[in-house]
C-alpha cells in the first residue's frame, strides 16, 4: 500500500520532526501560531519551544503516518507516535494559513 499524501507545509513539518530539526520544527509555525497538546494549550514559538524541548524534539519523537485527511485549510494526520515522553497512536489536527501552520491540535488517535 502506497504511503498517504500529506500536503504542504505538514509534510516539511512532519519531514523536520522526525529529524528532530527544532529551528524547521519552530519556523514551520506562524509567529502566534499554537499547540494544543491535549487540552494544554502553548501560544507563540517561545511557548511552543518550552513544551517541545520537553515532550516532542526534545523526547526524540517520529511519527509514522497511517492516515491523512485535507478538509479546506485543515489538515488530519493520524499515525503511531513513539518518543521518550509518550508513545501511541495519535491524531494530530492542523490549521494550515498559508504555508505555515496556525494551530496543531494533538489527541488520541
Amino acid at each position: 500500500m502506497a504511503a498517504p499524501t500529506i500536503p504542504e507545509p505538514v509534510a516539511s513539518f512532519l519531514a523536520a520532526v522526525n529529524r528532530h530539526d527544532e529551528q524547521a520544527f519552530l519556523d514551520a509555525f506562524a509567529p502566534d501560531g499554537a499547540v494544543d497538546d491535549w487540552g494544554r494549550t502553548f501560544t507563540g514559538r517561545e511557548q511552543i519551544k518550552t513544551w517541545s524541548d520537553k515532550e516532542f524534539i526534545g523526547s526524540h519523537g517520529t511519527l509514522t503516518v497511517e492516515e491523512v485527511d485535507t478538509a479546506g485549510d485543515t489538515v488530519t494526520v493520524i499515525g503511531d507516535w513513539r518518543s521518550n515522553h509518550a508513545n501511541g497512536r495519535s491524531r494530530f489536527v492542523f490549521d494550515v494559513h498559508g504555508d505555515k501552520l496556525a494551530k496543531m491540535t494533538i489527541r488520541e488517535g
